[in-house]
């Protein structure tokens, strides 16, 4: 059954710039280490452009089943990326608005 990881997070007003930039040097880094999201299926993040939190982003990650994104999750808490590209993220978000939920599809 698929399962959908999703996580939230407010982008502080002082760092919406910098977050855009990372944002695009992210995606060729992801490139290069594709072991590190080997289970992924599908990954999606959308921008709050209306209502809500001013800043607010969803992140929607895609996998087979949950053991896959347990298994891909694990695989990047082990890896230099939680060195590395973690807390560059970290730092740009507000800290109480972070949160990461596991969904699935109602059928």
């Amino acid at each position: 059954m698929t399962v959908f990881m999703v996580e939230t997070y407010v982008v502080k007003p002082e760092k919406q710039a910098e977050f855009t930039a990372w944002k695009k040097k992210f995606l060729p880094w992801r490139e290069k280490h594709p072991d590190l999201f080997k289970e992924m299926k599908s990954n999606r993040l959308f921008a709050q452009v209306f209502g809500g939190n001013m800043g607010g982003y969803v992140e929607m990650s895609e996998f087979e089943n949950l053991a896959d994104c347990e298994k891909c999750f694990a695989t990047l808490m082990q890896s230099e990326y939680m060195t590395t590209r973690g807390p560059e993220f970290l730092a740009f978000i507000v800290p109480a608005t972070y949160s990461i939920s596991i969904w699935s599809p109602v059928e």
